[in-house]
């Protein structure tokens, strides 16, 4: 298993959607893993592979795109401390293409682990359940912001979720991001034209609610892009947790002892 930054973040996003102790998060020090470096389009997995193992993402951003599509439909975006493919613990064969949206870094970790990890603590399996499910969850959010959002709410939408997401696993401080796509990108993620979402994204920015600066997203005004976007967190399952707060301590295990 890599500590740091790898541990953290998984531990984090798992922390955030279920009660795991530190004793249930220290089973995570026993990961096996390969660690693969992408580069921007690389894929990662394309549609037709059958999965044995996950892919946990540690830096950068992956997309799942139409393998169909010509125009390379975004479907989905994962952050780092999302395992991108988990539900290929319960159905191996993979529906499409999942691409590096930029340099990014992947933990591979082996299906039994998830499996065994599973057997071994019913709260870590509760919390991987969950994980799932709010991936099913932000997959209806998505159709319902392609089909009833215009293309500025849409933008918004998607900007406020990637940046909710981000901070949840202790990034977007201060509501700075490493963007996670170009326009290009959020084009095929929003179904619009690159052009439509040049003009977006100029929309928001005379509206003073972001700044797009290169590689770096600053959200200049947050209530004010929730209020655009009519943006409601609840359907990523994120239990309210003060900043900063790891999961509860059992009584043999102190946070610190956890790898951070």
């Amino acid at each position: 298993m890599q500590t740091g930054f790898a541990f953290s973040k998984l531990a984090d996003h798992l922390a955030s959607l279920a009660d795991v102790t530190t004793e249930d998060l220290d089973l995570l020090a026993e990961m096996p893993s390969t660690i693969a470096h992408f580069s921007s389009r690389q894929a990662i997995l394309r549609q037709g592979d059958e999965g044995n193992q996950c892919c946990l993402l540690l830096q950068g951003y992956l997309s799942w795109q139409d393998a169909q599509g010509a125009d390379g439909q975004i479907t989905s975006i994962a952050v780092p401390g999302d395992i991108a493919d988990l539900q290929t613990l319960y159905q191996p064969r993979i529906t499409g293409n999942l691409i590096a949206l930029g340099p990014a870094v992947v933990a591979q970790v082996p299906h039994r682990f998830f499996r065994e990890l599973s057997a071994r603590s019913p709260r870590m399996s509760r919390a991987l359940l969950l994980m799932l499910l709010a991936d099913h969850a932000m997959q209806r959010n998505w159709t319902i912001n392609l089909g009833s959002r215009n293309a500025l709410t849409r933008v918004a939408h998607l900007l406020c979720e990637i940046t909710t997401r981000l901070q949840n696993v202790g990034l977007a401080k201060d509501f700075r991001l490493s963007s996670p796509f170009t326009q290009a990108d959020l084009a095929a993620a929003c179904s619009i034209s690159p052009v439509h979402a040049n003009r977006t994204i100029q929309e928001l920015r005379r509206s003073n609610l972001l700044q797009w600066h290169g590689n770096t997203l600053v959200i200049s005004n947050w209530p004010g892009l929730v209020r655009l976007a009519g943006f409601d967190p609840a359907y990523l399952g994120i239990r309210a947790r003060e900043p900063g707060v790891r999961p509860a301590q059992s009584d043999s295990t102190k946070v610190e002892n956890v790898p951070a």
